[in-house]
């Protein structure tokens, strides 16, 4: 009789449990993933109010939902829950009690998205988006990878991103497509361009994929989609980060940086990966004996005494909208009604020379390209197609079907190789002395000089012309949004930049202009992955 009570008790009993467990999980307040900080994930793991195979299984389950429609993702790390699980283990042990637990670092068991150019050795692959790499295996971690490992990050998986960083053609309206992982769309209206060449990356960030994600730039390739995707993306100067191991364009332009949700959280994560590498010559030239803390910038939400300058090839071009030019204008207004002065209506010597250029800046990647990938593809234990030069990477890629060529040409490649040299040749350095003349002793450093500037702001994409030539940090940051035709609405940035090396800075202004409006936060994206926490712990 009692067992047959039992029986029928257990429906209850479990009712009950559930009942009183997601009552529970509501009074401890479970961050919401889409807009979950690195504090709020760090709180919930230190008070055991979830793990990291928790959050880990959460992300996973988001992935899944939005597959189909956003693509965001290449590959997913099969070992990321076991690794999950040690993270838990490593807590528990280190601080047996719980609470607050100093003695790990502040990215201890939180789950983040790469690039997939970025190398791990383990069972991911590193392709670049091209079937050409697929099977490739590196000798050890990227510098970036082991940088994070050593964190205690938990290597999630592999964002999309438009193939070999954007560097194949020069047919844009293939932007965040790859022949591996096919197309990424972004989520604030209907077919939305997210923007690229981390189009994965800022997609994984802005919907909550994972806490964070990594990116590369060589020229807008993060600040492109931080704008279109609502996060904050920063493009270091190059040298701050090493390029060992990840898939290179150039290696005068080329700088590894994140997407975060918030300026906050973008300084962690560059703090973490940011720092010298004997295989990575240009973090040499790093001024720092000590990477400064970035976070410990991010304090202070008045901007007294801080002078700001926007010259006029930075207010944005003919393309732009006019809400577009309203929210930019409203952006230096905030920036005015914080304290700081804002010098506006200036042009840099510079400006009036870009003719000058032409397509040198192109030539110059292309050349950089030519002589800096064969170093990447010596660099592989396991080389599956003997790809030695970009010579052999345009035969395979010419005839692997998978790769859609002739719909998807080589151009940009084929361009390149026309030139006929590297990038030791003298030609080649009477190009990168004139960006420089231009961008930067008659462009940035001369606008900060000149009118004794801590920073310089604006429309993101007029300052890529500027950043990218010379390898100068820039920075992007939610700023509103316009309407779209058809619903939806298509985020916008506004942007800083500065010398080199000046991202403490950077990160000063941008988290307080973020911390006095929150645009990100008034933005919702049309398509909201599903499955919370909650759902993980109850299940």
């Amino acid at each position: 009789m009692l067992a047959r009570f039992s029986f029928y008790l257990i429906p209850f009993i479990g009712v009950f449990l559930t009942c009183t467990l997601a009552a529970s999980i509501k009074a401890r307040a479970l961050p919401g993933l889409l807009d979950a900080t690195l504090e709020e994930l760090r709180a919930g793991l230190d008070r055991g109010t979830f793990t990291s195979v928790d959050l880990t299984k959460a992300y996973l389950g988001r992935i899944t939902e939005t597959q189909n429609s956003l693509n965001a993702i290449i590959q997913l790390n099969p070992d990321a829950l076991t690794v999950a699980e040690a993270k838990d283990y490593e807590r528990k042990e280190a601080c047996p009690s719980g609470g607050p637990c100093p003695s790990l670092g502040a990215l201890h068991g939180i789950p983040v998205i790469l690039k997939d150019n970025i190398a791990t050795f383990d069972s991911m692959d590193n392709t670049a988006g091209s079937y050409a790499l697929v099977g490739a295996k590196v000798p050890c971690d990227s510098t970036i990878a082991s940088k994070l490992r050593s964190a205690g990050v938990i290597l999630l998986g592999k964002a999309n991103l438009s193939q070999w960083a954007a560097w194949r053609t020069y047919n844009y309206d293939i932007n965040a497509w790859s022949s591996v992982g096919g197309r990424t769309k972004g989520a604030y209206y209907k077919d939305q361009s997210p923007g690229g060449s981390s189009s994965g990356s800022g997609v994984a960030s802005s919907v909550g994929l994972a806490w964070a994600s990594l990116g590369s730039e060589t020229a807008g390739s993060i600040i492109s989609p931080a704008y279109e995707n609502n996060v904050v993306g920063i493009k270091p100067t190059v040298g701050l980060t090493s390029r060992y191991l990840v898939v290179p364009i150039s290696q005068h332009q080329d700088s590894v940086g994140p997407l975060a949700r918030t300026v906050k959280d973008a300084a962690v994560l560059l703090s973490a990966i940011a720092g010298t590498d004997h295989r990575d010559n240009y973090t040499s030239s790093i001024p720092f004996a000590t990477i400064p803390d970035y976070t410990a910038s991010c304090m202070h939400k008045r901007l007294d005494g801080v002078r700001l300058g926007m010259p006029k090839s930075f207010t944005g071009d003919e393309n732009l909208s006019d809400n577009e030019k309203k929210l930019v204008k409203a952006a230096v207004a905030t920036l005015r009604s914080l304290g700081a002065t804002v010098v506006e209506g200036f042009d840099m010597p510079g400006s009036k020379r870009l003719s000058e250029l032409n397509d040198v800046t192109w030539s110059r990647l292309g050349i950089d390209f030519i002589s800096d990938a064969p170093n990447y593809f010596n660099e592989l234990s396991v080389n599956p197609h003997n790809i030695s030069s970009v010579q052999d990477l345009v035969h395979y890629t010419r005839t692997d079907p998978r790769e859609n060529y002739p719909e998807v040409d080589t151009k940009l490649w084929d361009d390149a190789l026309a030139q006929g040299f590297g990038n030791t040749d003298a030609r080649f350095w009477n190009f990168t002395l004139l960006n420089y003349e231009i961008f930067a002793d008659q462009g940035i450093d001369w606008a900060l000089r000149q009118h004794d500037l801590d920073m310089l702001v604006g429309h993101p994409y007029s300052m890529l012309y500027y950043t990218s030539a010379i390898g100068y940090p820039v920075m992007s940051v939610p700023a509103g949004s316009v309407p779209v035709e058809g619903g939806g609405s298509r985020p916008v940035g506004f942007g800083f930049t500065g010398t080199k090396f000046s991202e403490e800075k950077m990160f000063r202004v941008a988290y307080a202009f973020e911390q006095a409006t929150t645009h990100r936060n008034k933005l919702q994206p049309m398509i909201v992955p599903k499955t919370e926490l909650k759902d993980v712990i109850l299940h």
